[in-house]
């Protein structure tokens, strides 16, 4: 939790934040216990604030933080009061519990904790195990928003399902987007595996949205639909992407929704994967309404079109700055770095595009560079501030592997690592020219999130 931007937060509000995170790090953000023990015990204690609200619970591999805020954009875009819950953070922990489509501030997250402290301090008495990082943050975003009050949750899982912390809520709309192999020292090595542990948020009767799955995930996931009575709702049969565009800053959409049609959507991101989080969003908030029961009609499409036009997602193909263009992703496994590849080649023409990498040590780094390489350059590897950082020299044995020796560089610190691939991007070309070169920094959100914090001046997602 040491990447925080505090530029805005007086010296009253940075010393109770650093207090709070103090007492947070001290459970280990990284320790998980594979059970809902501790978490049902301090939610009972604190009076079930999750079941306060209704909530849409996604899940997935990739796109998941994107989804959410997407579905958040919708919903406040209608008129409803929302809390999103989302992880892991860019800079600072209190960004992942947001009112109204904004992190709440400083004090009122350090109040968060306070209020449920002695509480847990209960729980940890009677349960072998202490209660973890994660369960804390997700108890003090379930009361935050049955305190504000709050109309809908939108909570996104924290990694898989069935376990996860935030699996108590039974959510009428559970959002399973793509999965994929990650984590799979922890949640399984096959896409069936993973994709079981994350079909347990999908409780009796709820509706479920799923985006484009491989085979076996699919089958999974309807099968554990039909074992609970659940509805299945399935990208390219119930809903889907029937037409995109590039335009300017992002890209141009005609959604199929589940109650109709909606043409000239424009969505500020890139990406065929942003175009596909963004009909699972829209069909997630038309299962909330009901727009499939009783015959309702499609939700009102120029509050759809104001809502996406309104999303932003820091961290995702975002460009911060320009001559040269530098953008940062948050792409930390083969698949997601497959679509910011495409994204990549869709909508942006560089003659030079240069990586920053910097990953995580359980990370796959030979196929998460494969699949950047037809894409860029050359790559400067680094590492990040995460403790579980693959140091850059390990990694740079693995570029060289991948890509050759002659596209590889290291730099130790990111700092340097990112000047070092500015001065690449704008070299001259062999005629002597200025050449139309590119820097993307990516490989981690961890590594995004100490980006952002030397690149954008007060930043703060």
């Amino acid at each position: 939790m040491g990447r925080r931007n505090l530029d805005h937060v007086d010296d009253a509000g940075a010393a109770d934040l650093a207090r709070v995170e103090k007492a947070l790090e001290s459970r280990f953000p990284t320790r998980m216990v594979p059970d809902l023990d501790r978490i049902v015990d301090l939610l009972d204690l604190l009076g079930s604030p999750q079941r306060a609200y209704p909530s849409i619970h996604i899940t997935g591999t990739n796109g998941k933080t994107t989804t959410a805020r997407m579905i958040d954009a919708l919903l406040r875009g209608f008129g409803v009061r929302t809390g999103r819950y989302t992880s892991p953070h860019l800079e600072s922990v209190v960004e992942r519990i947001a009112l109204d489509g904004r992190p709440i501030d400083a004090e009122r997250f350090a109040a968060a904790y306070d209020d449920i402290a002695p509480y847990v301090d209960l729980v940890d008495a009677r349960h072998p195990d202490r209660m973890t990082f994660f369960e804390l943050l997700t108890a003090m975003a379930f009361a935050t928003f049955a305190d504000a009050p709050v109309d809908v949750g939108v909570i996104e899982v924290g990694l898989g399902g069935r376990w996860d912390a935030t699996n108590v809520i039974d959510a009428p709309v559970a959002v399973v987007m793509p999965i994929g192999l990650d984590h799979v020292g922890l949640l399984g090595d096959t896409v069936e595996a993973i994709a079981a542990e994350k079909a347990g948020i999908v409780h009796a009767g709820a509706l479920l949205v799923t985006g484009p799955q491989p085979e076996g995930a699919g089958r999974v996931l309807a099968n554990h639909a039909a074992g609970v009575g659940a509805t299945l709702l399935q990208a390219g049969r119930d809903f889907g992407v029937r037409g995109r565009s590039v335009a300017i800053g992002g890209q141009l959409l005609d959604l199929e929704g589940l109650g109709g049609r909606y043409d000239e959507v424009f969505l500020p991101l890139h990406g065929a994967h942003q175009a596909g989080n963004a009909v699972c969003a829209l069909a997630a908030v038309e299962a909330f309404f009901g727009v499939r029961d009783g015959g309702r009609g499609p939700l009102d499409p120029d509050v759809v079109r104001a809502a996406f036009a309104a999303v932003t997602s820091p961290g995702r193909l975002e460009v911060v700055r320009r001559a040269p263009t530098v953008m940062l992703d948050g792409a930390h496994n083969p698949a997601g770095a497959a679509a910011l590849a495409a994204a990549l080649d869709e909508a942006f023409t560089f003659d030079r595009l240069v990586a920053v990498v910097a990953l995580l040590d359980d990370k796959d780094a030979v196929g998460l560079l494969a699949e950047l390489g037809p894409v860029v350059s050359k790559v400067v590897v680094t590492t990040n501030s995460s403790p579980r950082a693959l140091p850059a020299q390990a990694l740079a044995t693995v570029a060289r592997s991948v890509l050759g020796d002659d596209r590889v560089e290291v730099a130790e610190r990111l700092d340097d690592a990112i000047e070092r691939a500015i001065a690449i991007a704008e070299e001259p070309d062999d005629g002597g020219g200025i050449a139309g070169g590119g820097v993307l920094i990516t490989g981690s959100i961890v590594t995004v999130g100490d980006a952002r914090q030397l690149l954008v001046a007060g930043s703060r997602p």
